[in-house]
């Protein structure tokens, strides 16, 4: 991203040198119609040339400020917490068979990175809060990130505790603003949703609906800045997952993540949307497409050196 950007100012400055010149030489000529005094060439000349430095200038100042990244200062990452509900006992055929995989998956993803992962599996609405809230009392100074992965069935705008009860993702986001967690100040904090978002169904596989009927909230899912959240697909419709191999989204995720990592975040899950998509259509002419949420005012790296 940053280097197309560069090339793009590159061929902007080179546009304005080539304006500025066609300018200096028609008046050059005209200066030479009406008399032949070199004094006239030599002082095209230098205002040429300080214009040329000036926009040098320019696009160094343009270069740095498109290189604005979160620093990797400490030497440990951060953690990952994965919040993993599969079995729900007061409805037995809603059990989440295959999210074992995505659990595996993420697990050995984040680790690769660097995070430390705590995985909690099956717990109730006000259990996920809970443990979030304990992470926001955790000191975070010698890390660099916090992420949380969510897995379970959800609504619009929510996920569901193994009890059956539904939680706003904005509560569970709220745990770790600034105000509550201070130690993670100015620091990203991810979270990635592996849930139903509605009820707009396709046939094929299974997938990860809950009977929320609250109203999509959109962006407010995020409460402040230096947050991004991606979901499993789009506002209104279902996320899709296979018994035997787990959820596309996760799969996909894990898989750009590894493979892509030297990437910006943003670039990251824009190829997770298209594999997902892609994926997703071609074997059963059917339509998942994640949505990416973000107020991160930095590029992201996950590749050692940035973030």
């Amino acid at each position: 991203m940053v280097q197309s950007h560069g090339i793009r100012m590159q061929w902007q400055q080179k546009a304005r040198v080539g304006i500025i010149t066609s300018m200096f030489k028609s008046l050059f000529c005209q200066s030479q119609r009406k008399c032949n005094d070199s004094t006239v060439q030599g002082c095209c000349v230098l205002v040429l040339q300080r214009t040329m430095k000036d926009l040098s200038m320019l696009h160094s100042h343009e270069e740095r400020s498109l290189t604005v990244k979160y620093s990797r200062q400490h030497q440990n990452v951060g953690k990952c917490l994965i919040i993993n509900n599969k079995n729900f006992p007061g409805c037995p055929s809603a059990q989440r068979r295959g999210t074992e995989k995505d659990e595996q998956l993420l697990r050995l993803t984040f680790r690769l990175l660097g995070f430390s992962v705590q995985v909690e599996r099956d717990l109730p609405a006000d259990g996920m809060r809970h443990v979030l809230q304990k992470v926001s009392q955790e000191d975070h100074t010698e890390m660099s990130c916090f992420a949380c992965v969510l897995l379970s069935h959800g609504g619009p705008g929510t996920v569901m505790g193994a009890d059956g009860v539904s939680v706003t993702v904005r509560s569970l986001t709220s745990t770790v603003t600034t105000d509550l967690c201070p130690s993670l100040q100015g620091k990203p904090k991810l979270f990635f949703v592996q849930a139903c978002r509605g009820t707009m169904l396709d046939s094929g596989v299974e997938h990860d609906c809950g009977e929320s009927e609250q109203d999509f909230v959109g962006a407010a899912d995020i409460p402040e800045e230096d947050f991004l959240c991606c979901y499993s697909t789009s506002p209104g419709y279902s996320s899709w997952r296979n018994p035997t191999y787990g959820s596309i989204f996760v799969r996909e995720l894990c898989d750009v993540l590894t493979r892509h990592r030297r990437l910006e975040i943003t670039r990251l899950l824009t190829r997770v949307n298209h594999q997902v998509g892609t994926f997703f259509q071609s074997h059963t002419g059917k339509r998942q497409m994640p949505c990416i949420i973000s107020k991160l005012t930095k590029e992201l790296y996950l590749h050692t050196g940035y973030f």
